[in-house]
Order: C-alpha cells, then structure tokens, then sequence
C-alpha cells in the first residue's frame, strides 16, 4: 500500500477538519462549499467495482497484508518464500495459500528458482489501490 497517499489523505482530512471546525460564522451559509477536492470524479462501474472488490478482498485477512508489506519492503523488490515463512508462526502450506489469494488477485507475481519461489509486487495493482486515495482533478 502506497504509504504516501495515506498519508496525504490523513493531512487531508486534518485539514478539512480544521477549516470546518476554527471557522464557523455566525451567519448561516447560502450555499455549500467544499474544503477538499473529492476523491473519484465518477462512480465506479460494476465490472470495475467487481474487479476492485477482489483485491480488498484479498487484503482483507492481517496475515496477506503483512506478507504484501514484506514483499514490497524486500531489498532488491523481491522476497524468497523461504525468508516468508520464518516470519510467521503458520505452517508453510498456509503461507503458501495466502500467497495464491495475493498472486490470483493480480497483487503479486512469483518466479520459481530451483527449489523456492520468489516474490514481487506487480506495480500496476499498487498504483490501482493508491489511486483509490488519491484525489482525481476533474478535466
């Protein structure tokens, strides 16, 4: 997960808060304004929708995101399942597994070497979450 854009929606939310809350008037608004830009310029379709719902789904479990996060924070931007596994205590088919959900997400891809897989974050699938927070201008 991108950690800047969380971060920039944090300050963003800081922001928006304060403006709203240090500068109250006393006479009611005539029109509503906005503090911050919104985060999509359109609704998401459902196949979209569909799409996107199958890589939260796949985040949705502590266990895939500490293994995303380790994968993504592995010097050289790769990981062997063997320096995985150690980090857990879970038997290595249940590691295994949770990295199958990642990888058939489209989050992650392997590639065998002898007798370990390595691991590496897919750029496009990191982009896609990020931009889910974000703030889209309007064109």
């Amino acid at each position: 997960m991108n950690v800047n854009a969380l971060g920039q929606l944090a300050s963003w939310i800081d922001f928006c808060q304060y403006r709203l809350m240090s500068i109250q008037t006393a006479e009611p608004m005539t029109e509503p304004q906005a503090c911050c830009s919104p985060l999509v310029t359109q609704a998401m379709d459902s196949a979209e929708a569909e799409d996107l719902s199958r890589l939260l789904k796949a985040l949705a479990d502590p266990v895939r995101l500490r293994l995303l996060s380790m994968i993504g924070a592995a010097s050289g931007g790769e990981v062997c399942v063997c320096d995985l596994t150690d980090a857990f205590e879970l038997t290595q088919p249940t590691i295994s597994h949770h990295l199958k959900v990642l990888r058939e997400a489209g989050l992650i891809a392997s590639e065998r070497r002898g007798t370990w897989v390595y691991y590496r974050l897919l750029p496009a699938a990191m982009d896609r979450l990020a931009g889910l927070f974000t703030p889209k201008v309007a064109a």
